[in-house]
């Protein structure tokens, strides 16, 4: 069995069609948050996964998916992590992303070729 693929994104319509495209494109579950805090509060799941694609930006006043991709790291999580946006190349958290050693950073929207790259392990 294939393992899952961690999804934290907060844009509801987003989630939805990545989660379709893992499983109809690359054969790959899901295991799906909203937020940060959601994420905080899946206990174990997240680390049956060996990829994680988190949105860089959660919204104002949100925690980040850099602050979750030290959350997962930190818990040992050793899976492949990329993080995704919409936003420029020059936007802070974007800039900070980048100079994250062990990830990639895809803009939104991912296209399904891409997608089925760092599934695959070949675009990570």
């Amino acid at each position: 069995m294939a393992a899952k693929v961690l999804l934290l994104e907060d844009d509801a319509d987003q989630l939805e069609v990545l989660a379709i495209l893992l499983s109809l494109e690359c054969g790959r579950e899901s295991v799906l948050a909203r937020s940060y805090d959601e994420l905080t509060r899946l206990g174990d799941e997240p680390f049956g996964c060996d990829l994680a694609l988190l949105d860089v930006n959660l919204g104002p006043k949100q925690p980040s998916g850099l602050d979750a991709y030290r959350w997962l790291r930190e818990r040992g999580f050793t899976g492949r992590i990329c993080f995704l946006t919409g936003h420029a190349r020059h936007h802070p958290l974007v800039v900070a992303a980048l100079k994250v050693g062990d990830v990639r950073v895809v803009e939104k929207p991912i296209e399904t070729a891409a997608l089925r790259e760092l599934v695959e392990g070949r675009g990570a």
